[in-house]
């Protein structure tokens, strides 16, 4: 509200006075009857995007492509489309009732004459909200009202011979009419953090007690975060089971010390560490006991933030099979031996030394390193890393919480803690605090109303699709969090912005069929995010193992410089739920995004190909693969007239894109003579180029006839040694 006052020309002096007066006392008045209406007004929260993911059903579908899930995804390129035949319905559920303000309809040019807008609590029982006869279709904004869990589109004349054919149905409002905050920050971290200082009675033995509900519960629901505030603990052996994260609590690894060890060995599976999955630790100091400290796993297993004040032995006792793993942002002082380990890398970190190599060793950014050497022995050295940016931490600024987010690194070297730290501190209360039993619908509005994400340790069932639109949100899981998409929706979807960190959790796939689980961008994404790219960090993704689990296509990576470091991405080959139908998953990660960079990129056992880049300039540096075992025969895998799908591919249409220290091995070990073309697949140009590039068949189950395209010798027979590229082309 405004009001214009105009003064008379040249007033007398007096004149002038009595009117400055009057003037003052107008606005005076003014300004209080205003405040007096905002304070008499409740604060009412902004209406949001409620139906985006949703569970969504419909009358018909006009064929497999058109699917009602298209109208809500969020994805303006897709569409749902009935049977060609009047009355058809499209309903979404939003999860739990909410305040309605508007709903939005794309159409596509087959659209509605006449539909109406139906509300409902139950699904049921419904009421109108909104009907017309004359719609001309194309974009509509329809104002509602009404308090309603589901919402329907219901269709009685089209206006062509076609069907119904929406975009987008989009619905708007708020879980709660009254005011303030929607969702509440901060709180409590759950019944599954264990938090210890150095006072605590028997660190020890609740340590053990957590180790032995964990150390065999390889596909079990238990999840737990070890957390150590600052100090120093004197003769500590914290033994890391399955879903279990230990961590220190100081903004420094050195604030809290171990007079001890943690450690990971393979007794429970006579052994073989090929299968020490899923746990990590970080941000804490070691002295160890014997001056070596053990942590033999293989995929899924982050080392990050850890400084050892004396030596890292990265093998099982007894030097059993172990077959790679990553470790990150930390200081060895004495001697790494990965010692049977067949891959591993390491980025932007110190060690005292580097003792042997299997298959491949890769390096960036790491002080004291081997220098390159491939393929005798197998060591691929790049002195930085492009660019970096360390997984966001949980800590304690004396007795609060907070996030540190560290900053983007540009040609990182060493560790990112050894001086003053860059980047960003955010108080717990600016994160909703999520525990098991928390809906997708709840997520979603806390996102919405601003809102980081912090996943406490638990298993999550989600009916719809986590939205992350905002830039520089933060989703941060402890103790592997793990969400499971229970209809066929896509477990997490982030919009085309800057900055979001994803970090430190476990999708796993339904037994319904999603097209994706995690999609960063919408299809199409082209904005820049050079200056502040969105990262995966420690995102892991599992189809069957722990039960039945399909998805097309695991994770889509559509914005341009996403950083992409430590993921894997597992199609099962053994657990439960597995087998070449039953936990069907075609493709594992597909690159459309320019400019991407992935940093530890582990992807397996896909029924066809576990890598595909179609973006430009695309920077791969470590890949672990290993293709599906459970193939029946070549005929399953035959890819027109070329025998299997490559393990990593870049598209015919890429001008640019490198990659760095990369291997596939196979183990058909249901049809041994099964052969596979090749383990790389791309272009022949200038600039395309791969460096240090391997294949290797496991004990002669299957064979490659090249390395790369028609590149590199064939695997021989039952001898496992690996065939080499060094430079291509």
């Amino acid at each position: 509200m405004s009001v214009a006052l105009v003064r008379p020309s040249r007033p007398p002096t007096a004149a002038s006075h009595r009117w400055r007066a009057l003037a003052l006392a107008l606005v005076t008045t003014l300004v209080a009857a205003l405040l007096a209406a905002v304070q008499a007004a409740p604060a009412q929260a902004a209406p949001v995007l409620l139906s985006q993911g949703g569970a969504v059903t419909a009358s018909s579908q006009e064929n497999g492509g058109t699917a009602a899930g298209n109208a809500v995804d969020g994805d303006g390129g897709t569409r749902w489309s009935s049977a060609f035949s009047d009355p058809q319905w499209i309903r979404v559920d939003l999860g739990s009732p909410a305040v309605l303000s508007r709903v939005e309809l794309a159409w596509e040019a087959a659209h509605a004459k006449s539909y109406r807008i139906e509300l409902s609590a139950d699904g049921n029982t419904w009421t109108n909200a909104y009907s017309t006869t004359t719609s001309t279709g194309g974009n509509e904004t329809l104002t509602v009202s009404g308090e309603a869990r589901y919402v329907r589109l219901t269709g009685t004349e089209r206006a062509t011979g076609y069907g119904y054919s929406l975009w987008e149905f989009k619905v708007f409002g708020t879980r709660d009419g009254g005011g303030g905050p929607e969702i509440p920050g901060g709180g409590d971290l759950g019944p599954n953090v264990h938090v210890f200082d150095p006072s605590t009675p028997d660190i020890q033995g609740e340590v053990d007690e957590i180790f032995e509900q964990q150390e065999e519960a390889q596909f079990g629901s238990g999840r737990h975060a070890l957390l150590f505030k600052p100090g120093t603990y004197d003769d500590i052996n914290a033994q890391i089971g399955f879903y279990t994260q230990i961590a220190g609590l100081g903004l420094n690894p050195n604030d809290t010390t171990f007079n001890g060890d943690v450690t990971v060995d393979a007794g429970w599976f006579d052994g073989n560490a090929t299968q020490n999955f899923w746990r990590s630790a970080e941000n804490l100091t070691l002295n160890p006991v014997n001056g070596t400290n053990r942590w033999a796993v293989s995929q899924a297993a982050p080392f990050r933030r850890m400084h050892v004040k004396g030596g890292l032995n990265l093998a099982p006792d007894g030097y059993g099979w172990a077959s790679g793993g990553y470790i990150a942002d930390s200081k060895i002082d004495g001697q790494v031996g990965p010692y049977s380990q067949q891959q591993w890398y390491t980025r932007d970190s110190s060690v005292g030394g580097w003792t042997n190599a299997v298959w491949n060793m890769t390096f960036s950014g790491v002080q004291g390193a081997p220098a390159s050497s491939y393929p005798n022995p197998p060591y691929t050295t790049l002195d930085t890393t492009p660019i970096s940016r360390e997984k966001p931490f949980l800590y304690l600024d004396g007795d609060a919480y907070k996030v540190f987010v560290p900053a983007k690194r540009v040609n990182a070297r060493g560790v990112s803690w050894d001086g003053a730290q860059q980047g960003e501190s955010i108080p717990l209360d600016r994160f909703y605090v999520v525990k098991q039993g928390a809906t997708a619908a709840t997520i979603n509005a806390a996102l919405a109303q601003g809102l980081n994400l912090l996943f406490t340790p638990g298993v999550y069932h989600i009916d719809r699709t986590i939205n992350v639109n905002r830039a520089d949100t933060v989703v941060l899981g402890l103790g592997l969090a793990t969400i499971i998409p229970d209809n066929g929706v896509t477990a997490m979807k982030v919009a085309d912005v800057d900055g979001v960190k994803l970090a430190g959790f476990l999708i796993d796939a339904g037994p319904v069929n999603s097209s994706t689980l995690l999609e960063v961008g919408p299809q199409g994404a082209s904005a820049d995010h050079s200056a502040n790219p969105t990262s995966l960090q420690d995102v892991f993704v599992r189809i069957g193992g722990a039960g039945p689990g399909k998805a097309t296509t695991s994770i889509v990576v559509n914005s341009d410089d996403t950083i992409i470091d430590h993921t894997w991405v597992w199609r099962a080959d053994h657990g439960e739920g597995w087998g070449w139908e039953t936990n069907r998953a075609d493709y594992g990660v597909r690159v459309n995004g320019d400019d991407v960079l992935a940093t530890g990129l582990f992807v397996e056992h896909f029924n066809k190909y576990d890598v595909e880049w179609y973006g430009e300039r695309g920077r791969t540096i470590f890949f672990q693969n290993e293709k599906a075992y459970d193939a029946p025969n070549q005929a399953a895998i035959q890819n027109g007239d070329t025998k299997g799908y490559a393990a990593y591919r870049v598209d015919d249409s890429v001008e640019q894109h490198e990659g760095w220290g990369m291997g596939s091995y196979c183990y058909y070990n249901v049809d041994p003579t099964i052969v596979q073309e090749h383990g790389f697949k791309a272009p022949v140009k200038p600039g395309v180029k791969f460096h240090n590039l391997l294949v290797v068949s496991l004990g002669g189950n299957g064979q490659y006839e090249h390395v790369i395209n028609n590149v590199g010798s064939p695997t021989s027979g039952t001898s496992t040694v690996p065939s080499t590229v060094v430079n291509f082309p």
